[in-house]
């Protein structure tokens, strides 16, 4: 995934350095994002305000698009269009941070949106093309296919004409974007989905990966391992990359849709998919991590988590085993807004790392916003870390 030619000079890795962690915040910014953040981790406020949002988009209320875009917008979304996102590129590259640029619409219906959604991930796809720390851009499928025709797949339903020419037009916009990210030498992520839809999108992805990763990494699919199977599926389709003479890639993430998931197999009946408590994900994670940097010749993988354990985990066993921290097969990445801890320090201790950078107009990516809000309100380790970081980081300052 790296794309630039970094030279190892840095010191030890200590992600709990909130100098380098927050040099890129004037002291106006970095008390703004403590505010914001203490305002997310209250679940009460967060659900209320993420209620009114979505009936203030839906009614067109005004000043509604305007608050959005003045308080968690910024945040954590690049900007509303490609353009916007260019400053965001420039102020990570200039802390040795790499970009993923995501459009983010997801749900649509009709088949006209599903073409303009492929024609901005092109447009993606020519912007990382000239900028040199834009290596790969994400994709959602269900941006490019219908969430009906996905889940009827999924549970092994015949599907009428229609449909089934509906989805063959679907996998054709998903093989034109990997197509033009192999001829400009871009990669693309794709996204994970619910498990009821996973299925044919996990069909996609290795489809794509024989067309496209026969020279280098181009595709990767992501595997959300706080699902029981993820680490099984993660190793039987490197077997398969491995037989077929294509590189696997793939992206880590502990997952994004676990109440959902839970809330579903609960209704339907069905056991849950999801793993029995944090500590089943966290060693299915790592697990996952060890075996990707054991076969990194063969494996293009980027470890999108901000569980400070497993990054922790990765930059040691690059560090024993004497690989090179700028392989483009061993990569980081965290979302824009969440963990500068982690990411600005890896970064300076010269691995490569990325922010994840949604961009799109505010109705586009408010679902995107609205579970950054909701796993923020949560009480986790990882939040509370999060927030005492920023607070250390005032106090160095004395600001």
């Amino acid at each position: 995934m790296g794309k630039n030619d970094k030279i190892d000079t840095k010191s030890k890795l200590d992600l709990e350095n909130t100098k380098i962690a927050f040099s890129y915040k004037s002291n106006s910014e970095l008390i703004k994002t403590a505010y914001l953040f203490k305002l997310m981790n209250n679940p009460t406020l967060v659900k209320a305000t993420t209620g009114l949002a979505m009936l203030g988009l839906k009614l067109k209320i005004p000043f509604t698009n305007f608050g959005i875009k003045n308080t968690i917008f910024p945040q954590f979304v690049g900007g509303e269009t490609l353009l916007d996102c260019q400053k965001t590129i420039d102020l990570l590259n200039n802390y040795d941070t790499l970009t993923i640029l995501d459009y983010g619409a997801e749900g649509k219906t009709k088949e006209s949106d599903f073409d303009a959604v492929m024609l901005e991930n092109f447009k993606a796809i020519e912007m990382a093309a000239s900028n040199n720390s834009v290596p790969v851009i994400s994709i959602k499928v269900t941006g490019l296919a219908s969430n009906e025709i996905l889940e009827k797949i999924n549970a092994g339903q015949k599907l009428t004409s229609a449909e089934e020419k509906a989805f063959e037009k679907s996998k054709e916009r998903v093989d034109n974007i990997c197509s033009k990210a192999e001829e400009l030498g871009v990669g693309v992520f794709i996204d994970a989905e619910e498990s009821w839809i996973q299925k044919p999108i996990d069909d996609i992805a290795i489809e794509m990966m024989k067309l496209y990763n026969k020279k280098k990494v181009i595709v990767y699919n992501t595997y959300q391992m706080y699902l029981q199977n993820k680490l099984d599926q993660l190793k039987s389709e490197h077997q398969i990359a491995l037989e077929n003479n294509f590189f696997l890639g793939a992206k880590m993430v502990r997952g994004a849709y676990m109440d959902k998931e839970r809330s579903r197999a609960e209704d339907k009946g069905y056991p849950s998919p999801v793993q029995p408590d944090k500590a089943a994900t966290d060693n299915q994670f790592d697990e996952g991590v060890v075996y990707c940097v054991d076969n990194y010749e063969t494996i293009g993988f980027c470890s999108a988590t901000h569980n400070i354990k497993s990054n922790l985990l990765q930059a040691q066993l690059v560090d024993e085993r004497a690989l090179d921290k700028t392989h483009s097969h061993i990569n980081f990445c965290q979302l824009y807004g969440m963990s500068d801890y982690i990411t600005f320090n890896l970064a300076d201790a010269g691995y490569n790392v990325a922010k994840y950078v949604p961009y799109g107009p505010v109705k586009e990516v408010i679902p995107y916003l609205i579970r950054r809000a909701e796993e923020n309100s949560s009480v986790t380790g990882e939040m509370s870390r999060e927030l005492n970081f920023i607070d250390q980081e005032i106090k160095r300052r004395k600001i």
